[in-house]
């Protein structure tokens, strides 16, 4: 089986940023199906713009814009390509690095479709940087990296701790966050009382329901990005926002930027 080495993807690697002991990589899809095969190094892959099926030898992954995975080093996939332009971003962190980052603690293992908003959101203003490409690429990177595997390992590593309820309220505003729904609503939902769902929500989520949803919106806005087919208006009313300046504010308090600077850096290739 191909083992590829750092820094190599399937198709045309339009940048490549080596960052002591990460490497950035901005690639485009254009092998239909690729071979099976396994990577040097553990990686994030963040499907950018386009449509891919990634399967290994436990499950698939039907990715698609914003889909964000987690594969630790010398894990067989092949990935399907359907027709069409596909792009995707990827973090490779060396061995050594994730070594000295947790000494005495495992690090995230296996393969992993990533749905917390929160991660997301943190994995967009890594490709911010890395498109931004200033000198502050490798600190820059480095603590959203941090932040991001902090995350990750606190939310694995609690899942089978939580409630029953805690993945149903997920599902639920997934499934409705571009609609008006509120607290008594999901609470009702899950035969739960509105004082107990709003008492313990931040418990496991880490924010309020409001601050959850609002990231789901921006992160859902956000995948819509290399669209050509809609504008901003467009993309804030599907998402669900009541109107252009409630979205442009929402995104710029979680973003730092607002949403027609950060789609333009979304559509560099």
């Amino acid at each position: 089986m191909k083992e590829l080495k750092t820094g190599n993807f399937y198709g045309n690697t339009d940048q490549t940023h080596h960052l002591d002991g990460l490497v950035l990589t901005d690639t485009e899809y254009t092998i239909p199906r690729t071979e099976w095969h396994f990577h040097e190094n553990a990686y994030f892959t963040f499907i950018i713009a386009g449509k891919v099926l990634e399967c290994n030898k436990r499950e698939s992954f039907n990715c698609e814009e914003g889909t964000l995975l987690f594969h630790h080093w010398q894990e067989a996939h092949y990935n399907v390509k359907p027709p069409g332009y596909t792009r995707g971003f990827h973090l490779e962190i060396h061995k050594e690095w994730m070594e000295e980052i947790f000494p005495s603690q495992s690090s995230p293992e296996g393969s992993m479709s990533i749905e917390d908003p929160s991660i997301k959101l943190l994995f967009y203003q890594i490709y911010r940087e890395a498109k931004i490409q200033d000198d502050l690429l490798k600190p820059a990177t480095e603590a959203l990296l941090l932040k991001t595997l902090s995350l990750l390992t606190s939310r694995t590593g609690t899942r089978d701790r939580n409630p029953l309820w805690v993945p149903k309220v997920r599902e639920i505003i997934y499934d409705s966050y571009h609609e008006p729904f509120s607290l008594r609503d999901i609470a009702q939902e899950l035969n739960l009382h509105p004082v107990h769902l709003s008492r313990d929500f931040s418990k496991y989520f880490n924010c309020t329901l409001g601050e959850y949803i609002r990231k789901i919106k921006v992160e859902k806005s956000l995948s819509m990005f290399s669209r050509h087919d809609m504008t901003l208006t467009e993309i804030a009313h599907q998402c669900g926002f009541s109107d252009q300046s409630h979205y442009n504010r929402c995104f710029k308090q979680l973003m730092g930027l607002p949403p027609a600077t950060f789609r333009k850096i979304i559509r560099r290739c």
